[in-house]
Parts: C-alpha cells; sequence; structure tokens
C-alpha cells in the first residue's frame, strides 16, 4: 500500500510539471521532477520561481545595458554582449563560492558612477545588483522544509532596486554626460524597457516579501525610503 501512495504521489507530481508556458523567445518555464522536491514546501517552491525569474530578468538587463553601452565590455578586452553578461552569470552555478557573493556590493555601486573610473561599469553596476539580490535569498539558489527567507530583507531589497534605478537614470559626468545610457525618450525613439525590466524586479521582490511576511506573522517595516541603500 505504501508502494503505491508513493507512486501515485510521484505520477501527480510528474503531471503537474508538465504543465509548461512556452515563452516568447522559444524557451518553456518547465524543469524536471526531482526526488529532492519532496523535501520542499510550497513556499520553498515559490521562492525558487521567483529567483528563477529574477536572474532571468537580471541577464536581460545585463544584456541590455551592454547593447547601449558596448564602450564598457571593450574596456576590458571582450568582444560581445554574450561574454560580457557571461562574466556575472556563469557565477550563479557556483555560488555561494564565487567573487560576487563576497562582493560588498554597496561600494560596486558607488564605483560605477566615479568619474575617472576605468573599468567595465556594467559589470560594476549589474555585478552588484545580482550580488545585493541574492544576499537577500541568503545566497541559496535552492530552499526546503527548514529554509526561512527574511521579509524585510525581500523588501529592502526592492527599495534598493529603485535607489539604483534612480542613480542609474539620473548620474552624469563632470561633463554632464550620463554614465551609462538605459531608457531614451530622444526624438521618436522612445525607449523604455529597461523600466519595464527593473518594473519587473522590484515587484517580484514585494510579491515574495509579501508572502513571507504571511508565512511568518512577521510585519514588514516599511520605512521612508531616502535615496541611501538599506540593509540587506
Amino acid at each position: 500500500m505504501r508502494s503505491l501512495i508513493v507512486i501515485f504521489v510521484l505520477m501527480a507530481l510528474s503531471g503537474c510539471a508538465s504543465q509548461t508556458i512556452q515563452r516568447k523567445d522559444g524557451g518553456s518555464s518547465s524543469r524536471p521532477f526531482a526526488l529532492s522536491h519532496l523535501a520542499k514546501g510550497e513556499v520553498d517552491m515559490v521562492a525558487e520561481i521567483h529567483q528563477r525569474e529574477l536572474l532571468r530578468s537580471l541577464r536581460a538587463l545585463t544584456e541590455k545595458l551592454y547593447r547601449r553601452n558596448p564602450q564598457e565590455y571593450r574596456k576590458v578586452g571582450l568582444d560581445s554582449v554574450e561574454a560580457a553578461s557571461e562574466r556575472i552569470f556563469e557565477q550563479i552555478n557556483r555560488w555561494p563560492d564565487a567573487p560576487l557573493a563576497t562582493l560588498n556590493w554597496e561600494d560596486s555601486f558607488r564605483v560605477a558612477f566615479l568619474d575617472g573610473y576605468a573599468g567595465d561599469r556594467v559589470h560594476a553596476f549589474m555585478g552588484a545588483l545580482t550580488s545585493m539580490l541574492m544576499a537577500a535569498y541568503n545566497h541559496k539558489t535552492s530552499f526546503y522544509l527548514p529554509d526561512t527567507l527574511s521579509s524585510q530583507k525581500l523588501y529592502n531589497s526592492a527599495r534598493n532596486i529603485e535607489v539604483a534605478v534612480w542613480k542609474l537614470s539620473t548620474a552624469k559626468t563632470a561633463e554632464g554626460e550620463r554614465f551609462l545610457l538605459s531608457n531614451s525618450l530622444d526624438g521618436d525613439a522612445v525607449n523604455l524597457s529597461f523600466e519595464r525590466e527593473f518594473g519587473k524586479l522590484i515587484a517580484m521582490q514585494d510579491m515574495l516579501a509579501l508572502i513571507m511576511e504571511d508565512k511568518g506573522n512577521r510585519s514588514i517595516s516599511r520605512v521612508f525610503q531616502s535615496f541611501v541603500f538599506l540593509p540587506i
């Protein structure tokens, strides 16, 4: 009888996993069932899905920034958007042992907008953003029943994204030029794709923060946000 119950549960879970979303780019949202899923609660699965989509958006933003600012990856001898983006996202598979996991992300954000900085500003900015957001997930990429995410950290990370977007949109060199090009409202060439992608990041973190707040019955401290980063 126990064997039959186990088989039934596995079949049911496999059936649920087969309901996939087909994306515009031809990709799929599905992932194969693994026995480790049996050690996960619903909230753990939700956290992993949020993080997976978060990383997709972060990579999309990184590639967009490099396309608008190709001089940045050329500074470090790279020849393509893909190669430059991979410098950040190949580290996810070896987190938390990757260099970005121990990055001082606040300093890295500031370096991206320093006059005279000779390095790759996109890498500094997006590396900092990735490191900060991974810290909100306790530097984990898999979650199980004993794991607990802080609703406050998730909420704070969403506010930090808002600060980062404001800085990206307003920071200028001593000559009055933007450090990094992103959204454009010039003439007929309106490009607000960055704003939409950053908005998705903020919404995902806020939603997960609310889920964790409800799970733990701990209220989020919704502080007034000035243009400084909140602790993670």
